[in-house]
């Protein structure tokens, strides 16, 4: 391709872009105006007359130019609103040329020019060198390019994904190199990719949670969510789980708390835990249940090497762990090595055989999720408020500026692309009711798993008799 479209490249002048734009619209504005009030005297005006006895209106004058200032800024704050989109990408190039500026990225020389109607001359600073760096909004998302040019400011211009996120206040997706270009990719006014939890439908192994954000569990098994009271995350817990007994997994509920999860008994029989002894029985279940499963999987006479559950027809396992640490914390030397052996044969060896592990915890302590087994969570959600230490258990030791918004649901996620993303969970309208929901979508999944029982009988019926027909003739 001979000519590629970069965006708006950013030039000098851009760092007065929004005093410069203000300036554009207020000033034909303001002589609009003032036109508007003197016009009757400019037009009875007599020029000689005016010379010889010329008079201040004051009263007419301090009232056009306080009208005529009025309007300026009236018209100017109208298209602040009218255009806020423009003029965000206007306050974004104006940012970035002052980040230029304030980092010295461009080089000058002094030169003599001669002064106005005079033959002498001064010295004047020109511009030599101003990166090639370029601006462009698409898709919701941010492409700031910067050319690689071979300056002294390369290397520092590979380091500036952090800079341009936290100036524009956006999410780093990615950084890629182009020809002769770096490319960051940044997520633009993430609170507008919210959806609600009727849109959060799993299908083909993917469960959308925001308008980018997908947890894709076939491909990224497990999710860890973590959030102190208050910050949402019983809800998002509950948001998952509602999809996964629309999708018609088997789903099994680990309470140690005894709270909010543990009510889901009364519509899923015999598959909610809150005892010890419970949990630790179902989480051996769970594995044993695994290993069966593999083991039948290679006997399916369409099965091949690399085939996952779904290929061959099987539905998969959710196990919601709610206040795993905590539960942790209870047991002994010898159940807590139990327990985190079931959980890593889960983690490891799950995904081929659809079991996947949703767990959810205020803190996750990594002295419970070692030997790799947080690495194994590639789907992570840190919702509400936390601290640094608690941010460093989900992700690890990230280059990440943590923000905290007063927004329920709200939070940071790892979505297995290598960047940690501002994220909200599924919209929850006040009054929802989760245990009618998840009632009426445990319902409509038995009455199809129903239908479709029958209409197989019917058809080994007809497939039956004709068999017979054709053995009888």
């Amino acid at each position: 391709m001979l000519w590629k479209y970069r965006g708006v490249r950013i030039r000098p002048r851009m760092r007065n872009n929004v005093i410069m734009t203000g300036t554009i619209i207020f000033v034909p504005v303001f002589l609009l105006s003032m036109f508007f009030f003197w016009a009757d005297h400019l037009f009875h005006l007599d020029v000689m007359k005016t010379v010889k006895h010329f008079e201040w209106n004051i009263p007419l004058l301090i009232k056009s130019v306080l009208c005529s200032i009025l309007a300026g800024v009236a018209v100017v704050t109208l298209a602040y609103f009218l255009f806020n989109g423009a003029y965000k990408k206007l306050y974004h190039r104006q940012k970035i040329a002052r980040m230029i500026f304030s980092n010295k990225f461009y080089e000058k020389e002094s030169v003599q020019v001669k002064k106005l109607f005079s033959n002498e001359t001064a010295a004047k600073e020109r511009i030599t060198y101003f990166p090639r760096m370029y601006y462009q909004v698409k898709d919701n998302h941010i492409y700031i390019r910067i050319a690689m040019d071979m300056s002294r400011f390369q290397n520092r211009f590979l380091d500036l994904g952090k800079d341009l996120e936290n100036g524009l206040f956006c999410d780093l997706v990615d950084k890629e190199m182009e020809e002769g270009f770096v490319c960051f990719k940044l997520l633009y006014d993430v609170k507008k990719n919210r959806i609600s939890i009727d849109d959060a439908v799993a299908k083909d192994g993917v469960l959308p949670l925001m308008k980018h954000v997908s947890w894709e569990f076939d491909k990224l098994p497990h999710m860890l969510i973590s959030g102190g009271t208050g910050g949402g995350k019983t809800y998002f817990m509950l948001t998952v789980i509602k999809a996964s007994v629309d999708l018609g997994a088997d789903v099994k509920i680990l309470d140690p708390k005894n709270a909010d999860l543990a009510d889901l008994e009364e519509i899923l029989p015999k598959r909610v835990y809150s005892k010890k002894s419970g949990i630790l029985m179902c989480l051996r279940k769970s594995v044993d249940g695994m290993m069966e499963r593999m083991d039948e999987m290679k006997k399916m006479p369409n099965y091949k090497t690399g085939v996952n559950y779904a290929y061959l027809g099987l539905k998969p396992v959710f196990i919601f762990f709610d206040e795993y640490v905590a539960f942790m914390d209870l047991l002994d030397m010898k159940e807590r090595n139990e327990a985190l052996s079931y959980m890593k044969q889960l983690v490891m060896m799950g995904r081929q055989a659809g079991y996947f592990l949703v767990l959810g915890a205020q803190r996750p302590d990594a002295k419970y999720l070692a030997d790799g087994i947080r690495d194994q969570f590639n789907f992570r959600v840190a919702l509400g408020k936390m601290s640094d230490t608690g941010y460093g258990m989900m992700f690890g030791d990230v280059d990440k500026t943590f923000m905290v918004k007063d927004v329920k649901g709200r939070g940071y996620a790892y979505v297995g692309t290598g960047s940690i993303l501002e994220f909200y969970s599924p919209i929850v309208p006040k009054g929802y009711d989760f245990m009618s929901s998840i009632k009426e979508s445990l319902v409509g999944v038995e009455g199809a798993q129903a239908t479709a029982v029958a209409s197989g009988s019917v058809s080994d019926q007809t497939a039956s008799g004709e068999r017979r027909s054709e053995a009888s003739e």
